[in-house]
């Protein structure tokens, strides 16, 4: 049953001149005040969210974006900050991008972040989708499986690092610790300081669902998050149900939907005509953003080649947010239409908690803050008056 509301910000600028035909994509630069701008952006909607009694703001970590649109690149520090603008509302990482960090940096950050806050982050793991960034910070991401290795690896020692009093880790990449005298004895074990004092709350995106990939997941106990490209075309279905079936491998059964947070993008207005309009830009320019990032697996080659140019883009037969209201992709309309489509995902999934509602790239705060408070007055309700 669905009792909590999440949203997630990525953390792009107000942006003009959006959609298929609208500036390209590696044309955008922005200036270094506008790029700090979403700090900003972040506190005021955490505060909304906080106000409005959403569960989580999911945060994500990315690096060297002058286009605009992904511009945290410490969702540990931004986190933080947020705590201290809020009362009650928790951070997600959604992601800590892992083979970008050594793992016990990583795992202190987070302990000490889960510290001061009183235990109100969501620690969060991935395996990036940026060459420039995972490249960037010395790690592989084009060799696919050379990053699964590495993040697989760095994950172990950081969960042998939360849990264990005293640990030590031999694997392909890392020797912990490292084999070396200290104040007259050897080394053979280290202890992480401070270790977190909550239980911690881990998640990672779910995209290929590949079975090694969730039966990892279920065997650390990591919850996933479905969204974006992954929820279009009816592939949800198999995602969750993936996810279930790695859960029962694992030893556990479960409902389908447990343990897994299903975000969708979102539009409120008076008539699912009025929604369409309204949010078809954004839902372009989020497309032609991820769309070469190959994280949308109905794209053809052709199309994406064809997303660079804004003169050719509007008519290569690209996705259009149509398409994705009428999948169920992309929830558009009156607050009624939302509640309805919900209680029906609810009813398809029974062990399903959480739903991350949110806005995509190109979205200004303004709308952004409009829309979230209209979500909580009058779909939330729905919802949370009933688990009350």
């Amino acid at each position: 049953m669905i009792t909590k509301f999440d949203s997630l910000y990525a953390g792009h600028v107000d942006m003009d001149d959006i959609g298929y035909g609208g500036a390209a994509v590696n044309s955008r630069v922005f200036s270094n005040e506008h790029l700090v701008g979403t700090f900003a952006k972040a506190r005021n909607l955490a505060r909304l969210l906080d106000r409005c009694g959403y569960d989580t703001f999911w945060l994500a970590e990315h690096h060297f974006q002058r286009e605009g649109y992904e511009c945290i690149p410490n969702v540990l520090l931004m986190a933080l900050d947020l705590a201290h603008q809020t009362e009650r509302l928790h951070m997600g990482c959604g992601f800590n991008i892992t083979p970008m960090w050594h793992p016990l940096r990583l795992a202190e950050d987070f302990a000490m972040v889960d510290v001061l806050t009183g235990g109100r982050v969501r620690f969060g793991v991935g395996r990036g989708y940026h060459t420039r960034e995972v490249h960037t910070f010395g790690a592989p991401l084009t060799d696919q499986a050379a990053n699964r290795e590495l993040f697989e690896e760095q994950v172990e020692i950081v969960f042998k690092a939360f849990n264990h009093a005293a640990f030590s880790h031999e694997g392909k990449r890392y020797t912990i610790p490292a084999r070396v005298p200290y104040r007259g004895y050897d080394l053979k074990d280290l202890t992480l300081v401070p270790r977190p004092v909550h239980p911690v709350e881990c998640w990672q995106p779910i995209q290929s669902a590949s079975p090694r990939g969730l039966d990892f997941m279920a065997r650390h106990g990591i919850k996933g998050l479905i969204g974006g490209g992954v929820a279009e075309g009816g592939a949800m279905r198999a995602v969750v149900e993936g996810y279930r079936d790695a859960l029962r491998r694992a030893g556990r059964e479960t409902e389908l939907g447990e343990g897994l947070c299903i975000g969708f993008h979102f539009q409120l207005a008076a008539t699912q005509e009025e929604a369409i309009k309204a949010a078809a830009g954004y839902f372009e320019e989020n497309l032609k953003m991820f769309g070469p990032l190959r994280l949308v697996r109905s794209l053809s080659e052709a199309q994406i080649d064809a997303m660079a140019d804004p003169k050719r883009a509007p008519y290569a037969g690209l996705p259009t947010i149509e398409e994705a209201a009428a999948s169920g992709a992309y929830l558009c309309g009156p607050p009624a239409k939302i509640i309805d489509t919900l209680m029906r995902l609810e009813k398809d999934y029974p062990g399903l908690e959480r739903v991350s509602v949110s806005h995509p790239m190109g979205a200004p705060e303004s709308l952004m803050l409009e829309q979230l408070e209209w979500f909580a007055a009058e779909v939330m309700p729905a919802f949370t008056r009933r688990a009350r």
